[in-house]
């Protein structure tokens, strides 16, 4: 009968009916809804502010201009978009590339950093001209194991320099073919001289070598042969004519030289002066400048010296020698005093021309080259099996 039976069974819906209305309902129930969030009721869906809409673009413009400024800093890296879930990276070339890129980048600032350190390169020598003042460098010298060794260097050194002559006075009764043939190998314009030290200014057996003033007759005979007085045995043999224009300098063979030093000096006026090194017992002696002017000297012997420098350390114009003839090196002068006997004659402390930058800069050094010791060559010579005496040391 109608109504009165059991209930009919209702049809089942199928999986695809069921889908096809569970997406309608998601359409109609919200933006969220239909993709398995439901709004709880009473409550605001869950829908983005516009405020956050605002800064998701804000954000993505500072991730672009990050990554413009990565890709100015770091041209070669490859800029790849993010990986994804599960996606394996392949980040190792462009990291090995930007290594390489600031591997690159700090050698090159390692090769500038050591250029700023470098010392600028010595100025070719330019062509000399005949106005360029001539340096006169003045060296005693005598016979020793050391002598050739000491005048070989010295002479390489006095190559460097343009427009010298070199002065080289023997203490022996005669020139000697060592030295001789040393200055005619040696390519430089020179005068040979020489004069033998009096017995009785000979440092004697034992005795110390500031004892004596050395050299004292070999620079005055140099002195001698730039004021006309002849004597020269080998070399340019005619002193300067007059009105030629130089600088006189003594230069002892033992000590170490600069190059600059000689340039230092050549257009000095009266009598130019310097700092000279390990001598004195100290690093240097030199004279102290104040406003371009000496005003005092470093020196810990003898300070009250009239001229306490060293035989290295001052040059002096040819005009001014040559204007003062009687201005020479005293033998007798008492110890430390030789460099002063001259330098009275010729100029006032106050007058002295400091060089070198303003007397800061170290051009010379006082070296002395160490006796070599012979006990071997003695005990063979005694067995008459020394050195050959015919090769030249």
């Amino acid at each position: 009968m109608t109504g009165s039976g059991p209930r009919a069974a209702l049809p089942t819906p199928s999986p695809g009916s069921r889908s096809r209305s569970a997406r309608k309902a998601g359409r109609k129930a919200g933006p969220l809804q239909g993709r398995g969030l439901r709004a709880r009721e009473g409550r605001r869906p869950l829908v983005p502010s516009p405020a956050c809409l605002l800064r998701r673009p804000r954000r993505r413009g500072h991730e672009a201009e990050a990554e413009e400024r990565v890709s100015r800093l770091l041209p070669g890296v490859d800029r790849r978009p993010p990986l994804r879930a599960g996606q394996p990276c392949d980040c190792l070339p462009p990291l090995r590339a930007a290594a390489e890129q600031l591997r690159q980048k700090d050698l090159r600032i390692s090769q500038l950093q050591a250029d700023l350190r470098r010392p600028p390169p010595a100025p070719a020598q330019p062509p000399e001209p005949e106005a360029l003042p001539t340096v006169y460098v003045v060296t005693p010298t005598y016979a020793r194991l050391v002598q050739k060794a000491e005048l070989v260097r010295l002479s390489q050194t006095l190559s460097l320099v343009p427009r010298l002559h070199w002065l080289l006075v023997e203490d022996a009764e005669g020139p000697t073919p060592l030295v001789s043939g040393l200055l005619a190998a040696s390519g430089l314009l020179f005068t040979h001289l020489v004069v033998l030290t009096p017995k009785a200014q000979r440092l004697r057996e034992g005795e110390p070598g500031w004892v004596r003033p050395r050299g004292v007759e070999q620079r005055n005979k140099a002195l001698d042969w730039l004021r006309g007085r002849g004597g020269a045995v080998g070399g340019e043999k005619d002193p300067p004519p007059p009105g030629t224009q130089g600088v006189v300098y003594f230069a002892d063979d033992d000590n170490t030289y600069s190059r600059e030093l000689f340039e230092e000096m050549r257009w000095t006026r009266g009598v130019s002066v310097w700092p000279v090194g390990l001598v004195g017992g100290l690093r240097f002696e030199g004279p102290q400048v104040q406003d371009g002017r000496v005003v005092g000297f470093h020196t810990a012997w003898e300070p009250n010296r009239p001229f306490p420098v060293d035989m290295a350390g001052f040059a002096v114009s040819l005009p001014l020698l040559l204007a003062k003839p009687n201005a020479q090196f005293d033998a007798t002068a008492p110890r430390g005093h030789l460099e002063s006997s001259l330098l009275s004659h010729l100029v006032d402390p106050k007058d002295l021309e400091p060089r070198a930058a303003n007397c800061t800069r170290v051009l010379v050094w006082h070296t002395r080259t160490e006796k070599p010791k012979m006990k071997q060559e003695e005990q063979l010579q005694r067995q008459g099996r020394g050195s050959d005496p015919a090769i030249e040391v």
